[in-house]
């Protein structure tokens, strides 16, 4: 039987969503949790890889077991054992064949920009803090020339992994609320660091930092060309989008 969870959590204290050696990681903390309701040692498959200091609002995960539970007790029993920056929201029955990360067709991340003169109280873990104006016109008309297929060499970390740079953004939201800045971007699929490098040189172009556009950029096929790095806190993983379920 295989079963699939969707889960949220705040990334501020952990090292990242995948397992590490020498460091608390969200898979780690899943996984601890899972072992002391079932008595079996389990590795789940999961949406995406969500970095440290990274949130998510809906990061999904599944694996296999013969524990037959009532969905209430799967959730309720998972949710005594994790920690409360941890939250599992729901859990479905799926084939065999599904695979949380391969049965994925779309990923969204959400960025979120607090542009003000002084630091934001409640939201420091939860945004990027710039007290530099950012041209918000100039922002939007910039964000907008990720959409499509292109190579993203220019923004891929310099550790990146992955064999295929190009990527397709299907969507891209910009929506400003008073301080708050919130860009939002749909992919097949991201590289390393991607969406904070996309969002790090959108905001040194819209201060005048960066005088090159993002076709530009993105034509140069190399990272030395595009912005800073934006921070990791400001970053919210969505989740995936599935053909047939959620």
């Amino acid at each position: 039987m295989k079963l699939v969870f969707t889960t949220e959590y705040n990334g501020t204290n952990f090292s990242g969503f995948q397992r590490q050696k020498n460091a608390v990681s969200i898979q780690q903390s899943l996984e601890e949790a899972i072992k002391k309701i079932t008595k079996e040692d389990i590795s789940i498959n999961y949406a995406g890889r969500t970095d440290a200091g990274v949130h998510a609002l809906c990061q999904v995960f599944d694996f296999e077991t013969n524990i037959k539970r009532s969905d209430n007790n799967w959730i309720d029993g998972l949710n005594s054992n994790l920690p409360d920056s941890i939250s599992i929201k729901s859990i479905s029955k799926v084939s065999d064949d599904f695979h949380s990360r391969f049965s994925a067709i779309e990923r969204s991340y959400t960025f979120v920009i607090y542009n003000s003169k002084t630091k934001p109280l409640f939201f420091n873990d939860f945004s990027h803090y710039d007290n530099n104006e950012i041209n918000i016109n100039t922002l939007k008309e910039h964000a907008y020339m990720f959409i499509g297929s292109h190579d993203f060499s220019s923004f891929r970390s310099s550790s990146c992994s992955s064999k295929n740079p190009i990527k397709n953004i299907s969507e891209i939201k910009v929506q400003k609320h008073k301080n708050f800045i919130l860009i939002s971007i749909t992919s097949n699929a991201f590289l390393h660091n991607m969406v904070r490098i996309m969002v790090g040189t959108l905001i040194d172009i819209a201060k005048g930092e960066l005088n090159l556009s993002i076709k530009d950029i993105l034509k140069k096929n190399d990272r030395t060309f595009a912005g800073k790095t934006a921070s990791a806190r400001g970053l919210f993983f969505l989740g995936p989008k599935y053909n047939s379920i959620f």
